[in-house]
């Protein structure tokens, strides 16, 4: 079939994403519905690459296009971008119930009974965040490629419950980057590697890499990660978008693949920080399932685009976090004007040499190793029959045994967290409250006090350096870990570009900060607009 008059069927259907037999002949049902509903370009609506969720909601309203429309079109740049013309490899599974939904939607629509912050918006969730429905929940494994899971995450209920349509899954670093000693971010077993849009020969970061690259890329309208540490700032940084990880406890994390009870969250993927706002406001909730969702001090709002104030640095104190980023002299110099920006803006800016204690990292991995056991242990039994695996152990034993699996990876950090004795062992216990005591009292907390800041700032990361899938990542500069151990909020917007390629600045902060984060990144972005497009074409 001519691409430019329809669907490129044969390609889809055969790429490697879709070798599930079930998941093939859902989404061959998809796309016979995309042709006969008249998916010539020409019936097809032209969507900005840096459209918004206000946009599109006042299209909507003004019969610019339907839902329907708008969704196709996503269906539609997916498959000439993702799994066709340079193969961003950012989508694992489309929802085959995606073009239903939407019709559902366009009933409301002309009904006047559409409501919902996210009515008709097109998401895609990183595919560790379970979903009710015809897709699997895969962490990116082969071992997982058909668990498909009783019911739909609290997140993901949330998001529909606001009227989000769920495109489907997007590519990770498979088991959100928690499996090998050496691993290239963004590759995963069922979804090969994810590549950056603003160079495909470049990495995405992850392992909230698919979700990075589809905000990036204009696949979705935004997405949803999760992050231990570094999972969404990483490629919000990489690939020029606007990352938020939320303080632990904001959004509830039942029915996501975990790494660690500490430390995870899922977190909104936008093109701006309006949307992120409006994102994030739909998911917070209590979760009686997670207790991190019931902690003494807890402040939610379902609205966060309240906190929105183009004027937000005047008389904030920001502290800088410089040291990483004189790896780089091209990063140091877009961080120092930033900073100059912040100052001319009507902020104090005070440089700090030290944000926590490098003891901190070292006690972290030894939780993730202890918590990832039993989370993935726990994640398996509540799966019940519709486990493709009975535990971690069973998990470790079939994907040593897969030659795909173990191409590139050792996988030896499963080996690592099976070989742990259990929560209640006193290095478990040890390694927890040392990890919060020095990255909280002893660390951001105790910065913060001394300095009297409202936020700290620094690079997230490096440019996007060259992807190996044999001598693995180069994280040069990172910013991620002091908010990240902590459990604490950090968002990460454009800051510029070297290069070609683009940078993000990190803000970060106390806990239940992201009102002051969200007003704070708001005003630098409207006073520079450093997001720009990648140019993408399909072959």
């Amino acid at each position: 079939m001519d691409r430019q008059k329809g669907v490129n069927v044969h390609k889809i259907i055969s790429a490697k994403h879709f070798r599930n037999i079930s998941i093939s002949i859902a989404f061959i049902l998809i796309l016979l519905s995309c042709q006969s509903q008249k998916t010539a370009r020409d019936n097809l609506p032209d969507i900005p690459n840096e459209v918004t969720i206000g946009q599109i909601q006042q299209a909507y309203q003004n019969g610019d296009y339907t839902v329907t429309q708008l969704t196709r079109f996503y269906l539609r740049r997916i498959n000439e971008l993702s799994f066709n013309g340079p193969h961003l490899n950012a989508v694992i599974t489309l929802n085959p119930d995606a073009l239903s939904i939407a019709a559902h939607l366009d009933t409301l629509l002309r009904q006047k009974k559409a409501h919902g912050a996210l009515f008709g918006i097109p998401v895609l969730l990183k595919d560790n965040i379970d979903t009710g429905d015809k897709m699997p929940c895969t962490a990116g494994s082969r071992i997982m490629k058909n668990a498909f899971p009783p019911k739909d995450s609290p997140l993901a209920a949330q998001l529909r419950k606001a009227g989000a349509i769920i495109l489907g899954k997007a590519n990770l670093s498979e088991w959100a980057n928690f499996h090998s000693h050496i691993s290239s971010s963004g590759w995963s077993g069922l979804g090969g590697q994810t590549k950056n849009p603003y160079d495909i020969t470049r990495n995405p970061c992850g392992s909230s890499s698919g979700p990075g690259v589809a905000v990036a890329a204009n696949l979705c309208v935004v997405a949803i990660g999760t992050e231990t540490d570094g999972s969404i700032v990483c490629p919000a940084n990489n690939n020029g978008i606007v990352g938020l990880k939320p303080t632990v406890g904001l959004i509830s994390r039942s029915g996501i693949i975990p790494i660690s009870f500490s430390q995870d969250t899922g977190g909104p993927m936008a093109r701006n920080v309006r949307d992120a706002a409006i994102c994030l406001g739909t998911m917070t909730m209590i979760d009686s399932s997670d207790s991190k969702t019931t902690a003494p001090g807890r402040k939610a709002y379902t609205d966060y685009t309240q906190f929105l104030n183009p004027n937000g640095l005047e008389g904030k104190r920001i502290g800088i976090y410089k040291k990483r980023a004189k790896n780089n002299v091209k990063v140091l110099a877009l961080l120092n004007k930033a900073a100059d920006f912040f100052t001319t803006h009507g902020a104090t800016v005070v440089e700090l040499d030290h944000i926590i204690p490098q003891q901190a990292g070292a006690s972290s991995f030894t939780v993730l190793l202890y918590e990832f056991k039993d989370g993935i242990n726990r994640y398996l039994k509540n799966m019940g029959r519709r486990a493709p695996v009975k535990n971690l152990a069973e998990l470790i034993a079939k994907t040593f045994a897969d030659s795909v699996e173990m191409r590139y990876n050792d996988h030896l950090l499963l080996k690592d967290a099976q070989a742990t004795d259990g929560l209640q062992s006193a290095k478990y216990r040890k390694a927890l409250a040392t990890m919060l005591r020095l990255s909280r009292q002893e660390g951001l907390d105790k910065v913060m006090d001394a300095h009297q800041l409202d936020a700290i700032i620094a690079p997230s990361g490096s440019p996007a350096w060259k992807t190996d899938p044999i001598l693995g990542d180069n994280f040069s500069i990172s910013s991620s870990s002091p908010a990240a151990i902590a459990g604490y909020p950090d968002i990460s917007i454009p800051m510029g570009f070297i290069d070609g390629l683009p940078v993000g600045l990190s803000i970060f902060g106390r806990a239940w900060s992201e009102p002051l984060l969200l007003e704070i990144a708001y005003a630098y972005e409207q006073g520079t607009h450093h997001r720009r497009s990648p140019h993408l074409a399909s072959n």
